[in-house]
C-alpha cells in the first residue's frame, strides 16, 4: 500500500506515508452510496485513492446543486473543516463511481499538521483549490444565463472524467442545476444544432467544447 498511495499523493513524505498506512482504515464503497449527509457529524478526513464521489448541497425541495467532484490524490475540504472543529456536516458526498478511500480519524489531523509538513502543504492546497472550485461555480450562477450554465456543467464533468462522453440523463442534469428537464432537452437540442453535442440515449458526446 506504501507505494500505492506515494504514487497517488506524490507529494506526501515517506514518513507521512508510513504514518497514514499505520493509523488509516482502507474502505470500499459502492456506486450510489452516500458516505456524508446534511447534519451528520464527521469523525474522519477521507483521501481518495480510487473512483470518484460527488460534493453537493441538497435543498429542502430534495434539488441537489453540485459543487465539486473527488477523484484520487484528493480529500474534501469541507469535511476537512468540520472534521477539525467537530461541527456537523453541511454538505452531502454521494459515490459517482465505486471508490476506495483511506480513512484518517479526525484526531490526527491537527497532529499531523505540525509533525508533517507535506500534510500541512496538502491541506493548505486543498482548501484553496476547492474554495477556487466554489467560487468558479458561484461566479457561473450570479453572471451566466442557463445555456452557458449547461456548457460549464458538461465541460466540468468531461473534465473530471477526463472524456468526451457524459452518462446522465436529461432529468439528472436538471436535478443539479436546479431547472426543469424540459429546459435542459431544450438547451441540448439547441447545442447539437450548433455542432456542440451529439445525443444519445442517456448519453450526450462532446464534440466542440473548446472555452
Amino acid at each position: 500500500m506504501q507505494h500505492s498511495l506515494k504514487t497517488i499523493f506524490p507529494n506526501f513524505s515517506n514518513e507521512l506515508v508510513a504514518t497514514i498506512e499505520e493509523n488509516g482504515s482502507l474502505q470500499d464503497f459502492e456506486a450510489g452510496t452516500i458516505l456524508m449527509r446534511t447534519g451528520q457529524y464527521i469523525k474522519n478526513t477521507v483521501l481518495i485513492t480510487k473512483g470518484k464521489i460527488k460534493i453537493y448541497r441538497e435543498g429542502e425541495d430534495g434539488g441537489e446543486f453540485l459543487m465539486y467532484y473527488l477523484q484520487p490524490g484528493q480529500a474534501c475540504a469541507i469535511s476537512m473543516i468540520c472534521t477539525a472543529k467537530s461541527e456537523k456536516s453541511q454538505i452531502m458526498a454521494k459515490v459517482v463511481e465505486d471508490v476506495t478511500v483511506m480513512m484518517i480519524p479526525l484526531q490526527l489531523m491537527d497532529k499531523w499538521m505540525m509533525e508533517h509538513r507535506s500534510w500541512y502543504e496538502f491541506v493548505i492546497e486543498t482548501y484553496r483549490s476547492r474554495f477556487e472550485e466554489v467560487l468558479e461555480v458561484v461566479d457561473n450562477i450570479a453572471f451566466r444565463s442557463m445555456d452557458e450554465r449547461l456548457e460549464f456543467y458538461l465541460k466540468r464533468h468531461s473534465d473530471a472524467c477526463g472524456c468526451s462522453e457524459v452518462n446522465l440523463s436529461h432529468q439528472e442534469i436538471a436535478t443539479e442545476l436546479n431547472t426543469s428537464r424540459e429546459v435542459v432537452s431544450r438547451l441540448l437540442k439547441k447545442m447539437e444544432q450548433r455542432g456542440l453535442v451529439k445525443l444519445n440515449r442517456n448519453q450526450i458526446e462532446l464534440l466542440n467544447f473548446n472555452h
